[in-house]
């Protein structure tokens, strides 16, 4: 199990803001069934590996057919071979500690 972290940033585009370029993007993941979350400056994906490679990809080409000529993206993938890894225990671990 894996999360990635994935910032699609589209270039030289008409308007400053970007929300529907994010918003086609993460349409990629619902319909590949991938568990998202979208946060202020990226979206973290839960899954196999893969999968979520795969589905990053997707993303990053949705961002092209949303009119973009030129598309910025960046992943971080944290991938645990020792338990499970889930977004909702990564983030109660962390909140539990503060």
């Amino acid at each position: 199990m894996a999360l990635l972290e994935i910032s699609v940033v589209p270039v030289g585009t008409d308007s400053p803001s970007i929300s529907s370029f994010i918003a086609e993007a993460c349409r990629e993941a619902k319909r590949n069934g991938i568990k998202f979350d979208v946060t202020p400056t990226a979206t973290v994906m839960e899954g196999d590996l893969p999968a979520l490679l795969n589905v990053a990809h997707q993303m990053h080409q949705a961002a092209f057919h949303a009119g973009s000529q030129r598309v910025v993206t960046n992943i971080a993938i944290d991938e645990r071979r020792d338990k499970d890894l889930s977004m909702e225990n990564t983030v109660r671990t962390v909140r539990n500690e503060i």
